[in-house]
């Protein structure tokens, strides 16, 4: 039971993080980019990092591993959980995996957002023609 209490407060604490920095990023960068979204998966990827790294030369507890990975930056971004798995496909001499890995996430998460999107015009003229 505590694990998910700290996958729960570490998640709040993530996406109260991801709107508070959003906002940031669009009211002194601007909109016409999604440099909100841009400056979360950036520094929620530089974050991982060097948690990750510390986790590696100190004990750090299964629990606060739960909350930070999980919790905070899985709520924050779940960007910087796809870089450090890239990451370490590259550091295990993986390259083809993880060279798959970014063009396959890349390529298929846009053209299923853009599926999404299509699919949600015709279940809106569906839905519409059944009312």
């Amino acid at each position: 039971m505590s694990k998910l209490l700290f996958i729960a407060i570490g998640g709040a604490i993530g996406a109260l993080l991801r709107y508070a920095l959003s906002g940031v990023a669009y009211k002194y960068i601007g909109s016409g980019f999604p440099w909100g979204t841009l400056c979360v998966n950036l520094l929620g990827a530089f974050a991982i990092g060097i948690l990750w790294g510390l986790s590696e030369k100190t004990t750090i507890s299964s629990d606060f591993r739960t909350f930070a990975f999980i919790g905070i930056l899985g709520s924050f971004t779940t960007f910087s959980t796809y870089g450090l798995e890239t990451f370490n496909l590259f550091r295990d001499g993986e390259i083809k995996l993880a060279l798959a890995n970014v063009l396959i996430t890349n390529v298929l998460g846009i053209a299923l957002v853009i599926s999404g999107f299509i699919a949600s015009k015709y279940l809106m003229i569906f839905i519409d023609r059944r009312l």
